[in-house]
């Protein structure tokens, strides 16, 4: 057992399971038995309190907006120009496996960047596909032994290559984690290309605050260019907005929780003394920050989790929903794996507000899935049995909501143009559009994958396809 690992069973709680406080218990029992009685509502109240379920979930996903909102009132202000410092090493690590077809777009978004990263170490997971043959003959990397760097490339003195036997994203990264010598890492996935100034952007950052662990760029998803691929693309692009957006939010609010692996930045020293990523967790990123932060709390030391505006990058995103829909169960049924693990977490104020507002915020989103299918089955309900008297004042609420939604997505352009200092990022007409539909499409669309992530984190499941990289190889054919 390597020292990564001993690291690891020592300051996860999955290891070493603290006893779950009461307050865990309180909070989300409460929110299941408030679900129970809302749609117990349906059948025993008439006019819009039928509806009550739907109700409350309109009023959480206000209070997000309200919380966003608000917190936004910082981009106002002229963010302070951040000087890089060169003497702060930075490397990148793009984990690999089977990705052939994608890496030299990747490497090739790497190698253009205005500041070049010191070291580039493609981690490659045992791919069987021409790999090996590509990084050879035009990369001009020799073959490394197994869990061994291969000398520099003779064409690019900064990459390496590490081959590592099949085991996973999280083991390909923790065996390159542990051979760099920088004091930052990128992880990057090869399905994402960063933009030109990246790189440097989080060299500023990570130079600039030595508190600083954990960092994630805002990243731009991408489809093929087939007519349901644009769909789901236009869909996820004002996802994706709000979602970066609410990172942000939560950052003002030092609580943020959600780095993303494709696309991030970590202090190498305080991930290998968490032991890493974790193999046996579905969404290895979301649940590292959680230990992070629980490591910080019991060693008593300040860490701080940033996401950067003027780090960019496009990723591949699924271009048909069925790919859509395992990507979501993934992502939710890891998501609930950590909320489980780190349940003692849940209303403890030593953690600030991460402890008695994100975590709780959290456990309310493991049943916001279900608040909303309820929700719509029971608005369908009342529409197929004519229950006019119930229609007629929940058709008011939901127009409001729209209105409100309307307002938000508008907001959310302008703040997200601001930010990432582009002008000419997304559309207000298109977003004014996706507030209109989504309600009634895309959002039922990932409701029924965090379903499914329900079912997967209840049974078990731990297989996964290889996606695939349509978008990622269309887009950047495009910009060329």
């Amino acid at each position: 057992m390597d020292a990564l690992t001993h690291a690891l069973i020592a300051c996860s709680p999955r290891h070493t399971p603290p006893p779950t406080p009461l307050r865990a218990y309180v909070i989300h029992g409460s929110i299941f038995c408030l679900w129970l009685l809302l749609f117990a509502a349906a059948f025993m109240f008439g006019g819009i309190y039928a509806w009550s379920v739907g109700i409350v979930y309109i009023l959480y996903d206000t209070f997000l907006q309200a919380f966003v909102a608000w917190n936004m009132r910082s981009l106002l202000r002229a963010a302070p120009a951040l000087a890089a410092d060169r003497s702060t090493t930075l490397g990148v690590i793009v984990a690999a496996y089977n990705e052939a077809a994608a890496l030299p777009v990747t490497l090739a978004a790497l190698l253009k960047q205005t500041d070049q990263p010191d070291q580039i170490v493609i981690a490659d997971d045992g791919s069987s596909d021409g790999t090996e043959a590509l990084l050879s003959q035009q990369y001009g990397l020799q073959t490394p032994p197994l869990n061994s760097l291969s000398a520099p490339s003779t064409r690019y003195p900064n990459l390496r290559w590490l081959r590592v036997p099949r085991g996973g994203k999280a083991r390909a990264l923790n065996a390159a984690m542990q051979l760099t010598t920088t004091e930052v890492v990128l992880t990057v996935d090869a399905d994402t290309l960063l933009d030109p100034r990246a790189i440097a952007a989080f060299r500023q950052a990570f130079s600039a605050e030595p508190e600083l662990v954990a960092a994630t760029g805002v990243l731009t998803p991408v489809c093929d260019g087939s007519i349901g691929a644009q769909v789901l693309q236009w869909f996820q692009t004002y996802e994706y907005i709000r979602n970066f957006l609410s990172r942000y939010a939560w950052m003002r609010a030092e609580s943020l929780l959600l780095i993303s692996g494709a696309f991030a930045g970590f202090r190498r020293e305080a991930i290998v003394e968490v032991g890493g990523f974790d193999p046996d967790c579905l969404v290895e990123d979301y649940e590292l920050i959680h230990r992070l932060r629980r490591r910080a709390l019991a060693s008593g030391r300040i860490w701080r989790f940033r996401v950067l505006g003027g780090a960019q990058a496009r990723t591949d995103a699924p271009g048909n929903i069925l790919a859509f829909l395992r990507q979501r169960q993934r992502w939710f049924g890891g998501f609930l794996q950590t909320q489980y693990w780190y349940r003692a977490m849940v209303g403890d104020r030593r953690y600030g507000l991460l402890g008695s507002l994100m975590l709780p915020v959290k456990a309310v989103d493991t049943m916001q899935p279900l608040y909303g299918l309820t929700a719509f089955v029971l608005l369908l309900s009342f529409l197929l049995t004519g229950r006019l008297s119930v229609l007629l004042p929940v058709s008011g609420l939901i127009a409001s909501k729209i209105a409100i939604d309307f307002a938000f997505h508008l907001a959310s352009v302008r703040w997200y143009r601001r930010w990432i200092n582009d002008r000419q990022r997304a559309s207000f007409g298109a977003a004014l559009l996706a507030a209109l539909l989504e309600p009634f499409s895309f959002q039922l669309l990932r409701h029924s994958g965090a379903a499914l992530g329900w079912w997967s984190f209840l049974v078990g499941h731990r297989g996964w396809s290889q996606a695939s990289r349509k978008g990622l190889l269309a887009s950047a054919s495009r910009a060329d």
